[in-house]
């Protein structure tokens, strides 16, 4: 006979990480699809390197400033409500990008952007740890950031055709980018509302023994959690351990934005045509597609996370470098490709290590908290990088500065993660009927 964890986990898998995952998708194709559409935008908007940098980076100091707050207003009001108010926003201020018009109606909306998605991603984090007891959790996050290698990669392709409709109805291809692909947000968003579940309790879709085994297993963790050492949400936001992941993140989220806004100019600069540019800005992240998956589900099956991130941040870095030095050449695609192999690994080994020290209301405000101070390096690294292409020519510098951000991830992960291992199968709650 099946037993009651397999088939209840099966169910809970097919219903919320499909739908989740589209939901990431789309929000990390509208953050991201600037970089596609700089291609042309910029000449239009007049923006050198430096400012495009500046102005990508605006989005992270107003996603920074709501960050908290909106997840815990999520712990509260719960993830249906709260998830499709944040797609519906975003959606809105990613179309209105077709009527940018200078650098200050560009950073203006950049900002404004990084506020209506505040709390998006470390919302679902969140909203994952009422779903998934500790020893699924690299796989679904793995699962779930899948998306932002994908979306990149599908986009690159995607974006690249859509600024082929130049001229239509007297519209820049740009403009249609962002009109394009800022309506899929609004629509997840209504959907949101009606197929989101907030907690198991409420899960009609659930049988009576697999929603009170659900139940169990989760409160045990809960209980387990306190148990070793209650952290209020204040005391999160100060907790040495928290400190170490944002740090380690920081470096992640820097090298991610750096990646995310500069590729495609990157890629470019090979000489091709920029449906061509799109197709080969695609071959790194599906590399990274692979590694999450691949990676993330060892992690689970190793129990063991400090040693996988300190190695997937080594390989990330090194990855980097080498697209550093072959800077201009089809080799620095392979480097990429292996840059973003531990780009991407390591966020699946990363941010299941907070609910196994938070829980609660301080699991919301640490989560955010990492993410919140980890995505700052999104207004670093974006100006540096442009900045730097202007003064030499080349996007050399640039990549050997996010390489350098690889290997810090992975010195504070070696010093700074100490607990790491889950706590495996409930003691408490059988697994089998």
């Amino acid at each position: 006979m099946e037993s009651i964890e397999r088939r209840t986990m099966r169910k809970v898998y097919l219903r919320l990480l499909p739908f989740c995952f589209c939901l990431y998708l789309i929000c990390y194709l509208d953050r991201a699809n600037i970089g596609f559409a700089a291609l042309t935008m910029n000449k239009d908007l007049g923006l050198s390197s430096y400012i495009y940098g500046l102005g990508a980076g605006a989005f992270f100091w107003g996603y920074f400033l709501l960050e908290v707050p909106s997840n815990l207003i999520l712990e509260r009001v719960g993830a249906r409500k709260w998830i499709a108010r944040i797609m519906i926003s975003w959606g809105i201020v990613s179309g209105s990008f077709a009527f940018v018009e200078g650098p200050i109606s560009f950073f203006s909306l950049r900002f404004l952007l990084g506020l209506a998605e505040a709390g998006f991603f470390p919302g679902m984090i969140l909203y994952f740890t009422y779903w998934f007891p500790p020893y699924h959790r690299a796989r679904v996050i793995a699962g779930f950031m899948a998306a932002i290698p994908i979306a990149v990669g599908m986009g690159a392709p995607a974006s690249t055709a859509l600024l082929g409709l130049d001229g239509l109805l007297g519209l820049a291809g740009w403009k249609w980018l962002f009109i394009f692909e800022a309506v899929p947000a609004v629509v997840l968003g209504l959907c949101c509302w009606f197929y989101l579940t907030d907690r198991p309790e409420n899960a009609t879709w659930l049988k009576d023994d697999e929603r009170n085994w659900l139940k169990a297993v989760m409160a045990e963790e809960q209980v387990r959690v306190k148990d070793e050492k209650h952290v209020t949400v204040w005391k999160s936001l100060i907790d040495l351990r928290v400190i170490a992941l944002a740090g380690i993140h920081f470096a992640q989220a820097g090298v991610s934005v750096g990646m995310a806004v500069f590729v495609t100019l990157i890629v470019k600069q090979l000489g091709h045509s920029n449906m061509e540019t799109g197709w080969l800005t695609a071959i790194p992240f599906i590399f990274g597609t692979l590694g999450i998956l691949i990676w993330g589900g060892l992690s689970d099956r190793m129990n063991e996370r400090k040693w996988n991130l300190t190695a997937s941040c080594t390989v990330m870095a090194i990855g980097l470098a080498m697209a550093a030095f072959y800077d201009g050449t089809y080799m620095a695609i392979v480097g990429l490709s292996i840059g973003m192999i531990g780009l991407y690994a390591s966020n699946a080994h990363l941010f299941p290590i907070p609910s196994m020290f938070l829980t609660g209301a301080a699991a919301a405000s640490g989560i955010a908290w990492v993410n919140s101070l980890g995505i700052l390096a999104g207004g670093v690294t974006s100006p540096v990088i442009g900045y730097l292409k202007d003064a030499t020519g080349t996007y050399q510098s640039g990549l050997y500065f996010l390489a350098v951000l690889g290997l810090a991830g992975a010195f504070i992960t070696m010093i700074g993660v100490k607990e790491t291992a889950a706590k495996l199968r409930p003691g408490l709650v059988p697994a089998a009927e």
